[in-house]
């Protein structure tokens, strides 16, 4: 399954946006720049790329606000940008739907990694996914074809989402530690554990008839989640 892909690189840092085209041109991508939201918002709206690694601090149309727009009519892969010790900046771009982050300053290799990382989750059947449609009630997921219904309904799934909720089901009533999650579904081996939590609020707001009280992912005080079948 190939990881290379068309990747717009958003940055209002000209000698960032060089050397992030340099190193992903290296990996084999096709790489477009952009130096602010608007511009970004416009090649999108052209022609959308395989995945976007995106700056939050931008003039005028900040990150944010970028990433809520995209997500609006698209599930395209982001990773962020974000300066270390910006938090709530990467909390708030995670609950937007974005898919990784990476801090600043940062090595352009190990982000070439993490998109290339990025698009071959995007395009690929996780190894352990069965080959059927997974089903719980009207829930269903279809591994091959990377698709999620709900009552019949289309389910606008980010790649992170999609995995996510595809290894639960899939693990039906077994615990797993936020950690155990980055490992499996992120392929972490290390990171921050609030990417999983944000990942399970969004997939709750999608998935659950009142999310404040999840009868499908259930939280293990002490542990970490479960999929429990309706």
């Amino acid at each position: 399954m190939s990881e290379h892909g068309r990747v717009l690189v958003v940055d209002d840092d000209e000698t960032v946006r060089d050397v992030v085209r340099r190193y992903l041109e290296l990996a084999g991508h096709e790489v477009t720049v952009a130096g602010d939201g608007e511009l970004a918002l416009s090649l999108v709206a052209r022609a959308e790329p395989d995945l976007i690694v995106l700056d939050l601090m931008l003039p005028g149309i900040d990150g944010l606000e970028v990433c809520r727009r995209i997500r609006q009519y698209s599930t395209v892969p982001v990773v962020m940008l974000t300066a270390l010790g910006e938090e709530e900046n990467r909390i708030a771009g995670l609950q937007l739907g974005a898919d990784d982050y990476v801090t600043k300053p940062f090595s352009p290799r190990e982000l070439a990694l993490r998109v290339s990382s990025v698009l071959r989750r995007a395009r690929a059947v996780p190894a352990a996914a069965p080959a059927r449609l997974v089903e719980d009630g009207d829930l269903s997921v279809d591994p091959s074809a990377r698709k999620a219904t709900l009552g019949g309904e289309d389910l606008s799934l980010t790649t992170r989402e999609f995995d996510l909720l595809l290894f639960l089901m899939t693990n039906a009533g077994t615990a797993f530690s936020r950690t155990d999650l980055l490992e499996k579904v992120w392929g972490w081996d290390f990171g921050d554990q609030s990417t999983v939590t944000v990942h399970v609020r969004r997939l709750r707001e999608k998935i659950e008839a009142v999310p404040a009280k999840p009868a499908r992912i259930a939280t293990v005080w002490g542990v970490g989640y479960r999929y429990d079948r309706t």
